[in-house]
């Protein structure tokens, strides 16, 4: 956290595993098939490169509801892109054992993301 206490997004665990997440699905779609580069591919990448960019568009709006709204979208994509491995293990693009190890790494993501989703709803006011 800065001087400020202010935290930037870069900061947040939710953000970093999901960087993490992104990039290593990056490097599996490089393994598809050339004729899925503008289907399965960039609907994959899209959908990854979605979960960093809701939490940081999110963060900037700074107030609290825009945040978990914004990381409710995050999370949504996150089930995005969880179906388009499902679709790429279907069509025999990766295999069983990929398929689990992704949706460890997509729970774990789900979990922190969820958790600070909790956190920032305990800084709204009691309706």
């Amino acid at each position: 956290m800065s001087e400020t206490g202010y935290q930037n997004y870069e900061e947040l665990q939710c953000w970093k595993h999901s960087r993490v997440l992104k990039n290593e699905l990056f490097a599996l779609a490089k393994t598809f098939p050339a004729e899925e580069k503008y289907r399965l591919i960039d609907q994959l990448v899209r959908s990854s490169r979605s979960i960093n960019a809701q939490i940081a568009e999110g963060h900037g709006r700074r107030t609290t509801p825009d945040k978990i709204k914004f990381c409710i979208q995050a999370r949504g994509s996150l089930h995005e892109t969880l179906n388009h491995l499902i679709d790429a293990f279907d069509c025999s693009y990766i295999n069983s054992k990929q398929l689990q190890y992704f949706r460890e790494k997509i729970k774990e993501v789900e979990r922190i993301l969820n958790g600070y989703i909790a956190y920032l709803e305990s800084k709204l006011p009691p309706k």
